[in-house]
């Protein structure tokens, strides 16, 4: 079992930058992939960006959502069992809860939130405008 808590959501004007963090305990070293999804209320649950996670390897691969690309960047450190997204140049339009996510395996659909056995609570994050 993973055990996943986020933190660092809050409030903050257009243009602004925040950092979210995801503490994982419990076997982190049983995840493959880490990702982060957000959800607006109203909408579906939505793909932001990924990272692939090893306490043995450190390369890496990352992937991000269209709509965040050169905004956002996810890292994670090994050492901490943790997993960022820093986001920069926020728009009213990434007002959302997110969720960090992690899953045992690979796989191409990493997009899709079914794919992903552990979830946090979620952090909200609102930019105002």
């Amino acid at each position: 079992q993973v055990q996943l808590v986020e933190s660092g959501g809050g409030l903050v004007e257009a243009g602004g930058s925040l950092r979210l963090s995801c503490a994982a305990s419990g076997r982190p070293s049983s995840i493959a992939v880490m990702a982060w999804f957000r959800q607006a209320p109203g909408k579906e649950r939505d793909f932001v960006a990924r990272v692939t996670w090893s306490v043995t390897w450190s390369g890496r691969t990352t992937n991000y959502a269209d709509s965040v690309k050169g905004r956002f960047t996810i890292s994670r450190d090994n050492a901490k069992n943790t997993l960022y997204l820093q986001m920069n140049m926020l728009k009213p339009e990434d007002t959302a809860v997110y969720y960090c996510a992690a899953q045992e395996y690979y796989t191409a659909s990493y997009r899709y939130p079914s794919n992903y056995g552990y979830w946090g609570q979620g952090t909200q994050v609102t930019v105002s405008s």
